[in-house]
C-alpha cells in the first residue's frame, strides 16, 4: 500500500528546497538598488554658477592683497593668483550659461570676470545678455560702467550712473568712486587719453555734490518724521 506524505511534511520540504540550492546557507531577499536622480541641465548650472561665485570671491580677495602688498614679489603673486582665479570663474560662468541661457546672474559674472581679465569686448557683450533678461538689473549696469571706464568711454560711464542713482544709491555711488579712481589714473599719465579731465573732475564733483545733498535731505525728511 502506498503511504501518503502528510501535507505538514510536504511542506516542510517545500520550504528547505530553496536553501539546499544555495548551499545550505539562508536565502536573502534581492536589495532594490536606489533610484540616482539624474540632474537637470538647470542644476548643472547653478551648481557651475555657484563655482564661479566662489572662485570669484578668491579672486577679488587676491586681487586687493596685490593692491595692498608693499613687496614687490608679493604683489606680483597675489597679482597671478587674481588672474588664474578670473580666469577659472569665467570658465564656470561660461559653463552655467551654456546650461542655462536664460540665467542673468551668470552672464552678469562671466561679465564681471571677462572684464577683470581685460576681456573688455567679451564683458560688454555678457552685460548686455543679463540685462536683456532682466531690465533695469543694477549690478549689470554698474558693472557695465566700470567696463566703459576701463575702454575710456566716459560719456557711457557717467550715462550708467545716471541710469542707477534713481533706482540704487549705493551702486551708483560706488561706480562714482570708480570713476574718481580711473580719473586719478588717467591724471597720472594724461597722455593716455584726449579725453578733458577738467571736464570729468568737474562732472564728478558735481555728482558728488547732488548725491550729499539728496543724502540730507533724505535723513533730514526720515527724522523729521519720527517728531
Amino acid at each position: 500500500m502506498r503511504t501518503a506524505v502528510p501535507v505538514s511534511c510536504a511542506c516542510l520540504l517545500l520550504t528547505a528546497l530553496p536553501a539546499w540550492s544555495n548551499g545550505g546557507g539562508s536565502m536573502s531577499m534581492p536589495q532594490r538598488m536606489p533610484e540616482v536622480r539624474q540632474q537637470s541641465p538647470a542644476d548643472l548650472a547653478r551648481s557651475a554658477y555657484n563655482d564661479g561665485v566662489r572662485y570669484v570671491k578668491k579672486a577679488d580677495k587676491a586681487q586687493a592683497a596685490s593692491l595692498e602688498a608693499k613687496d614687490p614679489g608679493k604683489k606680483d603673486k597675489q597679482a597671478k593668483e587674481a588672474q588664474e582665479l578670473y580666469g577659472k570663474a569665467l570658465d564656470s560662468f561660461r559653463q552655467a550659461a551654456s546650461l542655462d541661457f536664460t540665467m542673468p546672474e551668470a552672464w552678469n559674472y562671466l561679465g564681471y570676470s571677462s572684464r577683470k581679465l581685460g576681456k573688455y569686448d567679451e564683458a560688454l557683450a555678457a552685460y548686455e545678455k543679463a540685462l536683456s533678461l532682466k531690465p533695469g538689473y543694477a549690478d549689470a549696469l554698474e558693472y557695465r560702467g566700470e567696463a566703459f571706464l576701463g575702454l575710456n568711454r566716459i560719456s557711457d560711464a557717467q550715462q550708467a550712473y545716471l541710469d542707477l542713482y534713481s533706482g540704487d544709491r549705493g551702486l551708483a555711488g560706488k561706480l562714482l568712486g570708480a570713476m574718481k579712481g580711473w580719473l586719478a589714473t588717467q591724471r597720472a599719465n594724461p597722455a593716455s587719453t584726449a579725453i578733458n579731465l577738467d571736464d570729468v573732475d568737474k562732472w564728478i564733483q558735481e555728482r558728488a555734490q547732488i548725491a550729499g545733498q539728496t543724502a540730507s535731505l533724505t535723513r533730514a525728511g526720515t527724522a523729521a518724521s519720527w517728531r
